[in-house]
């Protein structure tokens, strides 16, 4: 395994190439400071995991960072386009990213930290830092079901697209956005589709266009909807559930177990920041974001703890403005991402 001191100290390293990360980056070169992006994946990692025709439930503005404008063909911005952007962005900007480099550990302090990276090839390197952001998301680890059989290759945390499964039989856990998107889309490409989730009733907070369209196609029986329904196991070719009739099993030629995600808490853990032991929010200054940690700082929905629903690309691309008004001494511009 080799091991290399890439260049000089950033006064800046950004952990995570999403939307917030690119943001800190932007504001730092644009406050003159050297910052470098870290990210063990591609540009927009999780964004390029999103399913293939995903439309944003957002315009596209608010979804803008550095003051590039995003222009799309529709009135809401797809997967597609929002990856181009992203991508235009760091071009235009120019910024200094290292990816598919995972960081395995932080070293050190505030004024002299450094992170340990390795590639998928097994290099190693060593990158040193005044101080670090730390904007790793929540998609890239799910909420497993915790049953004999999810790791199957059957069984898929991530929706991509319906096609692969036109008459077949598809069972789809959960109840929010995720699951009621993918269970319509596979129903109207020919999927047999069947809708699992434990409670009596499907999320309060599935978009305002969507609870219709899934609320129908369960009521016409076009989707079979199994409520206050537990997932017991998962065999190939079937899901076997629990609910009010006992249990019983699904044809399944494919599972999308869509529950949700969460941050990656025990590298937080490992870098030194506190997490609170019921709503696991990281200690953060509201103003600075810096963490319990002196130099490390926080951006995106990692800080928002379990309720990853509170932070998105909307609000955490002005995370990056805060931070570098409290490394600069600063004042944030309003309204500027």
């Amino acid at each position: 395994m080799q091991t290399k001191l890439v260049s000089q100290p950033y006064d800046l390293i950004c952990i995570g190439a999403g939307p917030t990360g690119l943001a800190c980056a932007i504001e730092a070169k644009r406050a003159g400071l050297r910052a470098l992006v870290l990210d063990k994946g591609c540009l927009c990692n999780s964004l390029y995991h999103y399913p293939t025709n995903m439309v944003f439930f957002t315009t596209p503005e608010l979804l803008e960072i550095g003051d590039l404008p995003l222009t799309c063909a529709g009135e809401k911005p797809t997967r597609v386009e929002a990856l181009k952007y992203y991508r235009k962005a760091a071009e235009h900007y120019q910024l200094e990213l290292r990816l598919y480099q995972c960081v395995e550990r932080v070293e050190g302090s505030a004024g002299r930290f450094t992170v340990h990276t390795r590639t998928v090839q097994g290099v190693g390197s060593q990158h040193g830092a005044q101080k670090i952001v730390v904007a790793t998301g929540y998609y890239d680890l799910p909420n497993r079901l915790g049953v004999p059989g999810e790791d199957l290759p059957c069984v898929s945390h991530y929706y991509t697209e319906a096609h692969p499964f036109w008459g077949q039989d598809v069972v789809v856990i959960g109840g929010k956005n995720s699951a009621a998107e993918a269970a319509l889309d596979l129903y109207r490409a020919g999927a047999r589709v069947t809708l699992v989730h434990r409670r009596a009733e499907l999320g309060s907070t599935i978009k305002y266009w969507v609870r219709p369209d899934i609320d129908n196609r369960i009521k016409a029986g076009q989707i079979r909807a199994l409520l206050e329904t537990r997932v017991l196991r998962i065999e190939p070719g079937r899901v076997w559930v629990r609910g009010n009739n006992g249990e019983r099993a699904i044809p399944a030629a494919q599972v999308f177990a869509l529950t949700g995600y969460h941050p990656d808490f025990e590298f937080l853990r490992q870098l030194g920041v506190a997490l609170d032991p019921q709503t696991s929010k990281l200690a953060m200054n509201p103003q600075t974001h810096e963490s319990n940690v002196p130099g490390l700082y926080l951006a995106g929905v990692v800080i928002g703890g379990n309720a990853t629903g509170e932070i998105f690309i909307e609000n955490g691309r002005f995370h990056g403005k805060q931070i570098i008004a409290a490394l600069t001494g600063s004042r944030p511009e309003p309204g500027r991402p």
